[in-house]
Order: structure tokens, then sequence, then C-alpha cells
């Protein structure tokens, strides 16, 4: 399994079960409480999550520590309850998640498979083709090579 504990280790707070699927969770800061941020097709998603989840649990101080920095929306707020924060990680997580597994379904639909694989090598990493709401690469809502009007277009602020 050494090539899934690289995939494992990408982003921080998410981990990949043995049949693939990719989790999140996070302790809730003074506590033994863990919240349980969900199951997810990709690491992005879980990543998201995370990086929500630990904003609003911790505030500025973790900007540094996250994976997307530039995909908090502002709706993300510190000092919000831990249920609060687990349902908009989730939903942030499974918004993701959906462009994911749409641009997966139009690859296969095409034939091509050149595009976003989890664990993809080349072309920019793991996220290359993520296109940029906010002119960071990396921080978008919607995956590269799909205009705004070809299908689904899901933002972060969408679900929070």
């Amino acid at each position: 399994m050494s090539s899934s504990s690289s995939e494992e280790s990408k982003y921080a707070g998410v981990r990949r079960r043995k049949w693939g699927k990719w989790v999140s969770e996070i302790r809730v800061p003074g506590t033994q409480e863990r919240l349980w941020l969900g199951s997810y097709a990709s690491p992005e998603g879980a990543a998201v999550a995370h990086d929500i989840a630990s904003y609003c649990l911790r505030g500025p101080s973790c900007l540094d520590k996250l994976n997307f920095p530039s995909l908090l929306p502002p709706t993300a707020q510190p000092g919000m309850s831990p249920r609060s924060v687990q349902r908009a990680a989730s939903d942030a997580g499974m918004a993701v998640d959906a462009q994911y597994i749409a641009r997966r379904s139009s690859e296969e639909a095409d034939g091509t498979s050149a595009g976003h694989h989890p664990g993809a090598r080349g072309g920019g990493g793991a996220h290359a083709g993520w296109e940029c709401a906010h002119g960071n690469e990396a921080s978008s809502g919607t995956w590269g090579g799909r205009r705004a009007d070809d299908g689904l277009s899901i933002s972060v602020d969408d679900y929070l």
C-alpha cells in the first residue's frame, strides 16, 4: 500500500479507507470530541471539508496550515457551534465532490482520462484543471476544461 500512503498524507486531515473512499474528521479544540466531516469520492472534497472545519474551530491562526486557504468562503466564521461547523464542512466537501464526479463522468463519456484523478502526477498535480473563481488556480468552484455554461457550477458558498 505504498502508493496510497503518499496519497493519504497529501492533504492535512484526510485519509483513505481500504475501499477507496476519502474521509475527514477533526478534533474540537480544548476537548476530546471529534467531529466527523464525512466520506468523499475525492481527496479534495475531504480536504475542503477539513479546511472549513479547521478555520471555523480555530480561527485565522490556522490559515497557514490549510490545504486550500483561498477556498474559504466569506460565510465561514470562527466561533460557530461544532454542529454548525460539521454541517458547513460536510456540505462544502460534498459540493467539491459533486464537481469531481461530474468531471469524471464527463471524461468517461468522452473517452478521455487525461484530466484530474486522485493521485495524478504531472500537469500540475492533483488539482490540475481546477479553475478559480477568485483568480487563484487552486481555488475555484469549476473544473478546468469546462465553461461555466457547460453544466454543473457549484460554489462552496452555495452550501454554507
